[in-house]
C-alpha cells in the first residue's frame, strides 16, 4: 500500500502545481509541449518512486521521425504510466472516457489531444451513441498522426483480469489500414502482479515493456489478418502463461 500511497503523493503533489500552471500557459501560447513534457517526467519519476523499475527493450524498432501507431496488451493501471515516458516524441492516447472527468488532469489531457473513448458495455450508453463515438474517434486519431503525434491504443479495450490477452477491439484496426500508419506492437509484463486488476495496492517490482518490428500496414489491408499479426506479435513478447 505504501507504494500506492507514494506514487500518488507525487502525482498530486507535482502535477497538480504543473497543471495550475501549465494550463494557461499552454492557453495563452498555444504551445502545449512545456506541459506535455512536464507530465510524462511526472508519470516515470512517479513509476520510479514507488520503486518500479522499467526495463525497455526495442526501441531500434520504432522508425525515426515517423508517427506511428503503439498498440499494447492491458493488465495493469500501470501500464500507462510505465508506458508512455518510454515513447519517442509525443503521443496521443484513446482511454476512457471517465478518466477525462479527473480535475485539472482531464483538461490538460484534452489540450495534449488524448481522445476519449465511450464503451456502451462499460460506460452505460447506447451501442448507436458508443459506434459513433467509434467513428469519430478513427477520425480524431487520424488527424493527430496526420499533425506528426502517435497514438498509443491498448486493443484490448480493458484491462485484463488474469494476465491473459483477451479478445482485441476492430476499431485500431480500421485506423491502421484507412492511415498506413506503422504499428508498433508492444509487450507490458511484470505490472500484473505488481498491481492487478481489482486493487489498488502496488509491489515493489520491474516492469518490461516490449517494442516489437514495425508492422506496416497496406492501404485498405485486410483489417482481421492484420488484428492476428499485432496479436501474435504481442503474445510472443508474453512469459507463457501470459499469451
Amino acid at each position: 500500500m505504501l507504494g500506492s500511497l507514494t506514487m500518488l503523493f507525487v502525482y498530486i503533489f507535482l502535477g497538480a502545481p504543473t497543471g495550475i500552471l501549465g494550463i494557461p500557459f499552454t492557453l495563452i501560447t498555444g504551445n502545449i509541449l512545456p506541459l506535455y513534457r512536464a507530465g510524462v517526467w511526472i508519470m516515470g519519476f512517479g513509476v520510479r518512486c514507488a520503486g518500479i523499475r522499467v526495463i525497455v527493450t526495442g526501441r531500434e524498432n520504432i522508425p525515426a521521425n515517423t508517427p506511428c501507431i503503439f498498440m499494447a496488451n492491458h493488465v495493469s493501471n500501470l501500464d500507462p504510466p510505465v508506458l508512455i515516458p518510454s515513447l519517442p516524441g509525443r503521443t496521443s492516447v484513446l482511454l476512457k472516457q471517465s478518466l477525462m472527468n479527473i480535475p485539472i488532469l482531464g483538461y490538460a489531457m484534452r489540450l495534449a489531444g488524448f481522445v476519449p473513448v465511450v464503451r456502451a458495455q462499460h460506460d452505460d450508453v447506447d451501442p448507436i451513441r458508443a459506434r459513433a463515438n467509434a467513428v469519430e474517434n478513427i477520425a480524431r486519431a487520424a488527424e493527430a498522426l496526420q499533425k506528426g503525434l502517435h497514438i498509443t491504443i491498448f486493443p484490448e479495450g480493458t484491462r485484463s483480469a488474469d494476465g491473459h490477452l483477451l479478445p482485441f477491439r476492430k476499431g485500431p484496426f480500421y485506423l491502421a489500414a484507412e492511415t498506413g500508419a506503422p504499428i508498433i506492437p508492444v509487450s507490458i509484463h511484470g505490472t500484473e502482479t505488481m498491481m492487478p486488476k481489482g486493487t489498488v495496492r502496488l509491489r515493489r517490482g520491474t516492469a518490461y515493456v516490449i517494442f516489437h518490428p514495425a508492422i506496416i500496414p497496406a492501404r485498405g489491408a485486410d483489417r482481421y489478418a492484420l488484428m492476428m499479426q499485432v496479436r501474435d506479435s504481442i503474445a510472443a513478447g508474453l512469459p507463457p502463461q501470459m499469451q
